[in-house]
């Protein structure tokens, strides 16, 4: 029986990693995986999931209006699909979130969803949130603070390298905005 998994992490974890060495192995053993990637994110080109060690693979992308339930219906009539894995999976909306449990409810697909756990102030994305709360199986992927410790926490940071502690919960950026951080030097950093 398929299920739902979230694997979230910090930045700088190797989510991006672990999602294409997954298609890689479904791909690897015949079987055809579906990536999706946030349209929002176009840091490595539109419909690209990238990692920072040079792995690249298309992707579909979706948008907060998307009916991933529906668009997996239309795929799935052209082809079997093995699996669904879901980059950039804390932009996924409420909705979307039911949807992907009807693809593993209804359609018996698993969904391997990859996602960052908060944002730069702590708080949970929405589609985080509810992955939390529904996936069946929520997997944390590991990353270390510059102390040692492992990172929990992102900071974002203005060109000096100063910790932003306001500002829209989304804006796309890699390490020259955000850097991940254990809970300590989190609170140090934004003086709390």
């Amino acid at each position: 029986m398929a299920q739902m998994y979230f694997y979230y992490s910090a930045m700088n974890a190797g989510k991006s990693t672990t999602l294409l060495q997954s298609s890689f192995n479904y791909r690897e053993r015949g079987m055809t995986p579906i990536i999706f990637t946030a349209a929002i994110d176009d840091r490595f080109g539109k419909g690209k999931v990238s990692s920072r060690i040079g792995l690249q693979e298309d992707a579909e992308l979706f948008n907060s209006t998307d009916d991933l339930y529906q668009t997996l219906i239309q795929i799935s009539a052209a082809g079997k699909i093995d699996c669904v894995l879901i980059d950039e999976s804390q932009f996924l909306t409420k909705d979307q979130v039911y949807q992907l449990t009807e693809v593993v409810d209804k359609l018996d697909i698993p969904v391997l969803c990859y996602g960052l756990r908060t944002d730069f102030l702590g708080e949970l994305f929405e589609g985080s949130r509810y992955l939390l709360s529904w996936a069946d199986k929520l997997v944390e992927l590991k990353t270390i603070c510059h102390c040692g410790r492992k990172a929990n926490m992102v900071i974002r940071q203005d060109a000096e390298g100063n910790a932003i502690a306001g500002g829209n919960q989304v804006e796309i950026g890699g390490n020259d905005l955000y850097v991940s951080v254990c809970r300590a030097h989190y609170k140090e950093a934004l003086g709390l």
